[in-house]
C-alpha cells in the first residue's frame, strides 16, 4: 500500500464520532457561508457601480473575490463529501481537486499583481490611468488564468498516461495525493511552488519597500497603500503554507492517526478558510468606497 493510499485509509479508519462530524461541519458550513454572503454583497456591489467596474483596482480585486468565493465552495463540497459519502468517484474527484489547485494558484498570483498596482498608484500617479489601464488588466487576468492552468493541467495528463483508464471509474477517498499519486507530480509540485514562492514573495517585497519610501514624504494614501500590502503579505503568506503543507500534514497523520481527522479539519480551517475571509476585511471594511455601499447592501437596506 502507497503512502498515500495509506493516509486515505488512516482517515477512513479514524472517523469522528457523530457529534464531533456534525459540529465540525456546521462550523465548516456556517463560516463558509457567512465568507460567501459577504463575498456575494461584494460582487453585487462591484455590478451595480461604475466606480468600481471601471477601475482595473477593484477588477483584480472581484476576480480575487470570485475566485476564494468558488474555493470555498469546492471546499466546503469536498469537506462534506468526506464526511457523509467517504468515497467518491475518481474522475469526480479529480475534477474537483483540479479546479481547487487552479483556484489557490490564482490567489497569490491575483495579490501580487495587486501589489504592483498599488506600487504604480502612488510611486507614478501621473502615468498610473495609462499603464493600468482595463483592458490592460483582463489581459493580465487571462495570463494568470493561463499560467494556473498550464502548471496543473500536467498532473492530470501524467496521471492519463501513468494509471489504467479504470481508476477513474474507481471509488477513492478525494486527496490530492490518491487522486494524483505519481511521484513526477509531487517533484513538479514542489519546482512550481518554489517558483511561486520567489517570484510572489519578490513582487510583495519590492513594492512594499518602494511605497514605504514613498509613504515617508507622500500622502495618507501612501501610508494607506503600504498597510494594504502588508494585509496582501500576511495573505500570501497563509496562502503559500498551502504549499508545505501536504509534507507536514503526511508527516502529522502518519505519527498520530487517531487525531488524523482533527489535523485535516485544522488544516482545513487555517489554510484554505482564513486567507479567504482576509479579502472581505482588506477592502469591503477598509476601503472607503466598497464600505460605503456595502453596509447598505449587507444589511438590506435601500441605497439613497
Amino acid at each position: 500500500m502507497s503512502v498515500s493510499s495509506a493516509n486515505g485509509t488512516m482517515v477512513i479508519q479514524y472517523r469522528d464520532s457523530f457529534s464531533k462530524a456534525v459540529a465540525k461541519n456546521v462550523i465548516v458550513v456556517v463560516i463558509g457561508i457567512s465568507i460567501n454572503y459577504i463575498n456575494v454583497g461584494l460582487i453585487h456591489t462591484f455590478c451595480k457601480h461604475q466606480i468600481f467596474y471601471t477601475n482595473p483596482r477593484y477588477v483584480l480585486f472581484i476576480h480575487l473575490v470570485i475566485n476564494d468565493m468558488v474555493q470555498v465552495t469546492l471546499s466546503l463540497c469536498m469537506f462534506i463529501i468526506s464526511y457523509t459519502i467517504y468515497k467518491i468517484n475518481a474522475s469526480v474527484c479529480c475534477t474537483f481537486i483540479l479546479m481547487a489547485l487552479i483556484m489557490t494558484e490564482n490567489t497569490p498570483l491575483n495579490l501580487a499583481c495587486m501589489a504592483l498596482e498599488c506600487y504604480i498608484a502612488i510611486c507614478f500617479p501621473l502615468r498610473h490611468a495609462q499603464i493600468c489601464t482595463i483592458k490592460r488588466t483582463l489581459i493580465l487576468i487571462g495570463l494568470i488564468w493561463m499560467t494556473t492552468m498550464l502548471s496543473c493541467l500536467p498532473d492530470l495528463f501524467i496521471t492519463l498516461a501513468t494509471v489504467p483508464l479504470d481508476f477513474f471509474q474507481s471509488k477513492i477517498f478525494c486527496l490530492r495525493k490518491t487522486t494524483f499519486p505519481n511521484p513526477i507530480i509531487l517533484e513538479k509540485r514542489n519546482i512550481t511552488y518554489i517558483v511561486y514562492l520567489i517570484v510572489v514573495w519578490f513582487v510583495i517585497f519590492f513594492t512594499y519597500f518602494k511605497i514605504l519610501s514613498t509613504a515617508k514624504t507622500a500622502s495618507s494614501n501612501a501610508k494607506k497603500a503600504k498597510n494594504t500590502i502588508i494585509l496582501h503579505g500576511f495573505q500570501v503568506l497563509l496562502c503559500i503554507t498551502n504549499y508545505v503543507s501536504p509534507q507536514f500534514q503526511d508527516s502529522l497523520i502518519q505519527r498520530f492517526p487517531e487525531n488524523s481527522t482533527d489535523s485535516l479539519f485544522a488544516f482545513y480551517i487555517v489554510l484554505m478558510i482564513m486567507p479567504r475571509a482576509i479579502s472581505p476585511i482588506v477592502y469591503g471594511i477598509r476601503d472607503t468606497s466598497f464600505r460605503k455601499y456595502l453596509k447598505t447592501y449587507l444589511l438590506c437596506k435601500s441605497p439613497k
